[in-house]
């Protein structure tokens, strides 16, 4: 990649965008997907180029960018190898704590914004310090994403990482986003099933019927951004875990 600082910038990935924005750039990006909801400014003017799937190559192309930011899960794989033809792109790989805050550092040095990527990450490392002065034991827990069929988030994901540091034991012992059926989550027995404000919009209304069927287990809805967004809304997880923790084991 280039080592002169882009000026013409597109994101494809909600987290990383965001990250961009905390890292102090402004006008250097030129291309959002329209989920890249934060933050809000952005999300009402930046130019959209798709979703994090099915972006419109097209317009990229026309938008001539000297960095596209990539996601190997979030994006789709031969639209990426496409756009790499044209294009340097950073594609991250993120399932771990420490392969976030990596990407953060490494995002950092291709904006030529290092300073500030680093303290980023130590306000990371420094809110985690004290999540873990916060947490005693582990909670048994079911992290779902999707209703219907229902999907868990399971082993080798950052869901699962930012679980662990919330203190919750991940019940789920398959690698991904396996699919279970109501009986293998009732075989389980999770002390809590949390329901995520995302990518499936949990409600109120899912927290009924999931207490139908798991009488004796705490239901609740989770803000599914401050599990799984891997950018500098980090430093806004541990924060909010402590609270859920000792709401969860009082």
């Amino acid at each position: 990649m280039s080592l002169n600082k882009p000026t013409r910038i597109i994101s494809l990935v909600p987290s990383q965008t965001e990250l961009l924005y905390d890292l102090g750039l402004r006008d250097e990006v030129i291309g959002i997907t329209k989920f890249c909801i934060h933050p809000d400014e952005w999300f009402r003017r930046k130019k959209r180029v798709g979703g994090t799937k099915n972006v419109k190559l097209d317009l990229i192309k026309s938008l001539n960018p000297d960095l596209i930011l990539a996601n190997k899960e979030e994006n789709l794989k031969e639209e990426i190898e496409c756009l790499q033809n044209d294009f340097p792109v950073y594609v991250s790989e993120i399932s771990t704590i420490n392969e976030a805050l990596q990407m953060i550092e490494d995002i950092g040095s291709l904006v030529h914004c290092q300073e500030k990527s680093m303290d980023i990450v130590n306000g990371i490392k420094a809110e985690m310090a004290s999540q873990h002065l916060a947490k005693k034991n582990n909670i048994n827990a079911l992290y779902l994403i999707w209703q219907n069929p229902y999907m868990v988030a399971g082993n080798d994901t950052f869901i699962n990482d930012m679980m662990l540091e919330a203190g919750f034991n991940n019940l789920v012992k398959q690698n991904r986003y396996p699919i279970m059926t109501l009986e293998e989550i009732k075989l389980l027995n999770p002390a809590v099933i949390m329901l995520s404000s995302e990518p499936f919009p949990f409600a109120d209304k899912h927290i009924h019927e999931w207490q139908m069927h798991l009488p004796n287990t705490k239901i609740i809805l989770v803000d599914g951004e401050l599990f799984s967004w891997y950018g500098s809304r980090m430093l806004k997880s541990f924060q909010y875990f402590r609270g859920l923790y000792e709401e969860l084991s009082s």
